[in-house]
């Protein structure tokens, strides 16, 4: 765990992980309300997920912390956060530049809150490589999945173009998770390779996820990078009257009035989704990345829990029967 309060950290894995035209947002404005009852059982309240130390001592936004922070500065790392959470997330995230919490009025799914961090970012910095990090998951090797980062920036940079996704080699027929289909190539099932995507697949049923996983088929992390001004031309094509709502207030970022616009903007708005939105609909400007070997898990339900803290072999506090 890193020590977030002081100014040391320690070296990138990468030999050029610390660029200074490199950010990342890690996503943490979500409710997760699927896995409630267990939170509730942890803290006693309502906290959202990454919130609460589920996998150990740690809780997942400071555990996806330590984990970027292999591979991203600190003063270059922003936080997609929800006003409604502030409670939470201020003592976690002390010390943390105000321009660097971009923080949703509400939630209204991962399309606002990445097209909000993408502007805030913008504002800062000249067109910088970004990564995006959801703060619920799970590895059980962070030094090889950060190496996968690290290829993925040095993939979207020889192509700035373009979007590189993780894709995560299948282990099962997951039904729960989106499947990316790589482009059929002599590479395209060699860990590391980077291929062009034929097509998604959403939460499919058990046959087609096993037809999926047999065809090599990869399962979404939603971790992705690309040049801001790709994410932006991607959200532009895709959700044509959302970028134009965000853009329009964009030179107003870092004043006094930032709030008030937002406010407008998120009043305006519909719960839209990043994956199914724009993502599908944006396939020629997709790459994916085959990862292998790094025992990933999205934790958004109970079960996928359990099995992440089987296989760390520990018992957490709450997870120890009460005594009679």
């Amino acid at each position: 765990m890193i020590d977030f309060s002081t100014k040391e950290f320690p070296a990138f894995l990468g030999s050029s992980a610390n660029d200074l035209n490199r950010a990342a947002v890690i996503l943490a404005g979500g409710e997760g309300s699927r896995l409630r009852s267990l939170t509730q059982r942890i803290t006693g309240d309502d906290r959202p997920k990454q919130f609460c130390p589920i996998v150990g001592g740690e809780t997942l936004l400071d555990i996806t912390r330590s984990r970027v922070a292999m591979s991203v500065s600190r003063e270059n790392t922003y936080f997609s956060l929800t006003q409604k959470h502030e409670r939470y997330f201020q003592r976690q995230l002390a010390g943390v530049g105000k321009n660097q919490m971009v923080v949703q009025p509400e939630a209204r799914g991962t399309a606002p809150a990445i097209i909000y961090s993408l502007l805030r970012v913008a504002k800062d910095m000249s067109d910088p490589t970004i990564a995006f990090f959801p703060s619920d998951h799970y590895f059980s090797n962070d030094e090889k999945f950060i190496a996968a980062v690290d290829a993925a920036y040095r993939a979207a940079e020889r192509e700035p173009e373009t979007v590189v996704l993780l894709g995560i080699e299948a282990d099962k027929a997951e039904t729960s998770y989106g499947w990316i289909q790589p482009h059929d190539s002599f590479f395209s099932g060699v860990p590391g390779s980077v291929n062009r995507v034929d097509r998604f697949w959403e939460k499919p049923d058990s046959r087609t996820a096993q037809k999926l996983r047999a065809e090599g088929c990869l399962w979404n992390s939603f971790v992705m990078v690309g040049k801001t001004s790709a994410f932006l031309k991607m959200v532009e094509e895709a959700l044509p009257l959302m970028y134009r709502m965000f853009s329009a207030g964009a030179s107003e970022l870092g004043k006094v009035s930032e709030g008030a616009v937002i406010r407008s903007v998120y009043s305006w708005i519909n719960e839209t989704n990043f994956s199914t939105e724009v993502l599908e609909r944006s396939s020629e400007m997709l790459r994916v990345l085959r990862v292998g070997d790094v025992g990933w898990s999205d934790l958004g339900e109970p079960e996928r829990v359990l099995g992440a803290i089987k296989q760390l072999g520990i018992t957490p506090r709450w997870l120890q029967p009460v005594a009679a």
